[in-house]
C-alpha cells in the first residue's frame, strides 16, 4: 500500500522523464543528434525496463551462435569504480570492469570483452581488430547507431501496468519498441501454450517486419565457488537452500530451486550489490545456525563474480558455496528463425578488408 502512495506521489517526476526522453528521441529522429553507423555488424541487446530481462544469457547465446568469428563484447559495465575505455585482461576484476563484463571475459577465451560509456569512442576502439561488435545494453544509447537491435521483454511483466521511472522502472516508453528488429520474450514457460504466445505478441504490437520470438531459461549444473567441482540441481533436492543474490529478479531462480527443496532462505541485495564483509560474516552465521545437517549455499553467476573478486575467500572456503549458471534457449521454431536472422545480418554486413 505504501509503495502505490508513493508511486501516485512519484508519477509527475514519471511525465516530466517521459516528456524528456520522448524529445531526445525525437531529435535523433529528425537528425538534430547525431548517430554513428559503422562499417562492420554492429548488434545491441537491450530493453525497456531496469535491469532482469535476461540481457546477459542472451548476449552469450549470441557468442557461441558466432562462434566462427572475431566477436568484441562492448558494455558500459554498471558498478564498476574506474572510467572511460578499458580492455579485459589477466588483471581484470569486477570492480574495474563490472561483473557481467567479467562474466564475459571469464567464460569465453576468444572474445575481446571491453567497457565504455562512451560506446561510439568504443566501437572506434575495437572495429579495426574485430569481425562484429555486440552491444550490451545499449538500446537507449542512440549516439550509436546499431545495425541490428534485439529488444528484450520479460514474459511474466507483459500485460502487467508499468511505469516510467521514477514511479517505476522503465527507462523508456514503450512506443521505443518499434525500432528494433527482434522483439524477444525472455523467461517464458515450458511449455508454451500458443495462447499465451498469442498474447505476447497482442500485447507487443509489431511491425510487419519485427519477429516476436520466445525464449526460455536453461539451468546448468551447480558449479563450486573456488574449485571446479560441479553437481546436479537434482542432488541437493531436499537440502536446505541459503540463496544469495544481487541481481533484479531472483524470482525464476527461486521457482528452479523450488521444485528441489521447500526451504529456502533468501538473502536478497540490489541488483549489482557491492557485497561487504559484514553482509557476507552475517550470512555465514545465519548458514552455520542453521539445524539441518544437508545443507548448501546458492548464488549466481554474476554474484560470483563479484564474490572471488572482493576477498571473501577466507570467509566462504570451508563452506559449501556454490553458483548456477544460465542459459538461454529459444523454442524450436523461434530458433530456427532468430539464429537465420542474425546470420543473414552479420553475413550481408561483413565488410572486405
Amino acid at each position: 500500500m505504501l509503495l502505490n502512495y508513493l508511486r501516485l506521489l512519484l508519477l509527475p517526476f514519471s511525465l516530466l522523464y517521459g516528456l524528456a526522453i520522448t524529445l531526445r528521441k525525437k531529435l535523433y529522429d529528425w537528425g538534430m543528434l547525431r548517430s554513428v553507423k559503422f562499417d562492420l555488424p554492429v548488434i545491441c541487446v537491450g530493453n525497456l525496463a531496469v535491469g532482469g530481462s535476461g540481457k546477459t544469457p542472451t548476449v552469450e547465446y549470441l557468442v557461441r551462435l558466432l562462434a566462427d568469428h572475431k566477436i568484441a563484447i562492448l558494455s558500459r559495465g554498471y558498478g564498476r569504480k574506474t572510467k572511460g575505455f578499458i580492455l579485459a585482461d589477466a588483471t581484470t576484476t569486477a570492480e574495474t570492469i563490472g561483473d557481467e563484463p567479467l562474466q564475459y571475459h571469464q567464460k569465453f577465451n576468444s572474445v575481446t570483452v571491453a567497457v565504455c560509456e562512451d560506446r561510439v569512442k568504443g566501437i572506434n576502439q575495437l572495429k579495426e581488430n574485430h569481425d562484429l561488435i555486440i552491444l550490451d545494453d545499449a538500446f537507449q544509447h542512440r549516439a550509436v547507431q546499431a545495425g541490428f537491435n534485439i529488444l528484450l521483454f520479460e514474459f511474466r511483466k507483459l500485460g502487467t501496468l508499468q511505469f516510467l521511472l521514477p514511479a517505476g522502472n522503465l527507462r523508456d516508453v514503450f512506443s521505443s519498441r518499434k525500432r528494433a528488429d527482434v522483439l524477444l520474450v525472455t523467461k517464458s514457460p515450458v511449455p508454451l501454450l500458443h495462447v499465451a504466445q498469442q498474447a505476447s505478441i497482442n500485447e507487443l504490437q509489431p511491425n510487419t517486419s519485427q519477429p516476436v520470438l520466445h525464449s526460455y531459461l536453461k539451468y546448468g549444473k551447480l558449479v563450486h565457488l573456488y574449485g571446479k567441482e560441479t553437481r546436479e540441481l537434482e542432488s541437493v533436492k531436499d537440502f536446505e537452500i541459503y540463496l544469495l543474490t544481487g541481481i533484479a529478479n531472483p524470482e525464476p531462480l527461486i521457482e528452479e530451486l523450488g521444485k528441489y527443496s521447500k526451504t529456502i532462505k533468501h538473502e536478497e541485495f540490489p541488483d549489482h550489490y557491492a557485497f561487504k564483509e559484514a553482509d557476507i560474516r552475517k550470512f555465514k552465521n545465519t548458514f552455520l545456525a542453521g539445524i539441518k545437517k544437508e545443507k548448501i549455499i546458492i548464488t549466481t553467476e554474476k554474484d560470483s563474480k563479484r564474490l572471488r573478486a572482493t576477498g571473501f575467500e577466507d570467509l566462504l572456503l570451508d563452506l559449501p558455496v556454490y553458483y548456477l549458471p544460465i542459459e538461454v534457449e529459444l523454442f524450436e521454431e523461434d530458433k530456427i528463425t532468430f539464429d537465420e536472422l542474425i546470420l543473414n545480418y552479420v553475413k550481408s554486413n561483413r565488410r572486405n578488408r
